[in-house]
């Protein structure tokens, strides 16, 4: 993308919208019904800094997923959120398809903030902390939607006294995870070969899976402890 190109934005819908594109299938959808679904933490849309909720396709594939294994299946609440968390459920596995190799539009400091819900001051933090990696070109600095996702939740941790610096073990730990995935497939990723090329990503998808499951375990492990 050359300097003077327009970032290109992910398509974001107000809570209004999104009850409209599911009325079609869901006649019985709401306002107030996704409200409650995001209350119970089944789906959980950007905010803007004046609080209004926008909701990503992938919140509104979620979303679709939830109603369906309601309507279809007669499951609760609580089992489509077990379904919903399992590696091998429809909405983890669309997902996955959009991770790696997947093209992310990308956004000026304006539209990272409105997007996490942040202020600039604490954009420039996360950046100073290694935690956001904007491309710069033509003076500009240019975000990923990434990136705005990272300061998202970084800006949830804040409300909670958890400052960027604090957030450097984060950054520390995934260069080390990222590292050793680097060193296992480099060589694949680096072959001319296309089809070599393309398992090695498919390889680096796969392991970057199970790292990410793992590291969660050992984590929530190490909390369970806590309160034991």
């Amino acid at each position: 993308m050359s300097a003077t190109e327009t970032p290109k934005r992910e398509e974001l819908f107000t809570i209004g919208a999104v009850c409209d594109r599911l009325k079609p299938e869901f006649p019985d959808v709401s306002i107030s019904k996704i409200r409650y679904l995001e209350g119970e933490g089944l789906v959980t849309p950007q905010r803007t800094q004046g609080g209004y909720r926008l909701f990503s396709e992938e919140d509104v594939d979620r979303l679709e997923t939830i109603l369906r294994l309601q309507r279809d299946e007669f499951l609760p609440l609580r089992v489509i959120r077990e379904e919903l968390a399992s590696p091998t459920s429809p909405e983890r596995r669309r997902k996955k398809e959009r991770t790696l190799g997947d093209s992310e539009g990308e956004l000026d400091l304006a539209d990272l903030c409105d997007r996490a819900g942040i202020d600039s001051k604490l954009a420039r933090e996360l950046e100073d902390f290694g935690l956001l990696q904007p491309r710069v070109a033509g003076g500009e600095r240019y975000y990923t939607e990434t990136d705005a996702d990272i300061a998202a939740t970084c800006g949830q941790l804040a409300r909670y006294g958890i400052a960027p610096r604090h957030l450097r073990t984060f950054r520390t730990s995934a260069d080390r995870e990222a590292g050793l995935l680097e060193a296992l497939i480099a060589p694949a990723l680096r072959s001319r070969n296309p089809q070599r090329k393309k398992q090695g990503t498919d390889d680096l998808q796969t392991l970057g899976e199970l790292a990410q499951d793992l590291s969660q375990r050992l984590f929530w492990r190490d909390l369970h402890r806590l309160v034991s």
